[in-house]
């Protein structure tokens, strides 16, 4: 049985390149973990082909003058012919959904228990990283929201390095009333949209 190909390279969220046993190039694309659209172009002196979909892969002879030949890789040999580099690849991120008090920057009793849970969940990952993105519902003035989706993710990451959390693995984003949970018209109350979005990656 051949030895497996090498790895000439790897991007997780969609590419995975490998030479075969013949000198050449073999590209699978892989899935991306959050359901995005993924495609890269192969590209010889005879032409190039675009891989587009999951576990679809372009192989190439080195020495050819050919484009580029389609065909679909089987995702169990994919996964069984590169189990330990499978190994390797981190965890998916966990996303935790924290909900605001109307006006503040003080969470809801049920959100505010939810924070030794992103924290436990941080520190089980090796040197895990947190992104804070605060939002607002879309009461008061653009400019407000604004700078209150900012102080609500501050006060969120304040909150995580208390309970143990480093800061400089903690970043806080502001979103204002941009991009809602539930869209509404201006200068509604809507208790969903006073959010932080937590990232833990």
């Amino acid at each position: 049985m051949a030895a497996p190909a090498p790895i000439a390279a790897v991007a997780w969220t969609a590419l995975l390149l490998a030479t075969t046993p013949t000198p050449g190039t073999r590209v699978i694309l892989l899935p991306d973990d959050e359901g995005r659209s993924t495609a890269v172009v192969v590209s010889t002196q005879g032409g190039e082909q675009q891989v587009s979909q999951p576990y679809q892969q372009a192989t190439a002879a080195a020495d050819s003058h050919a484009a580029p030949k389609l065909g679909q890789a089987d995702p169990a040999a994919v996964q069984s012919e590169y189990r330990e580099l499978f190994a390797l690849r981190p965890p998916k991120p966990h996303q935790f959904n924290l909900l605001f008090d109307a006006g503040g920057t003080s969470l809801t009793p049920a959100s505010l228990s939810t924070l030794d849970k992103v924290v436990a969940e941080a520190q089980s990952r090796p040197e895990a990283d947190i992104t804070v993105t605060g939002h607002t519902d879309s009461r008061g003035s653009m400019t407000d929201n604004d700078a209150l989706s900012v102080r609500r993710a501050q006060e969120i990451c304040e909150l995580l390095v208390k309970r143990g959390f480093p800061a400089y693995h903690v970043e806080a984003v502001g979103r204002g009333e941009r991009e809602p949970a539930v869209p509404t018209a201006d200068e509604v109350d809507e208790p969903r949209n006073r959010r932080a979005v937590i990232l833990v990656r």
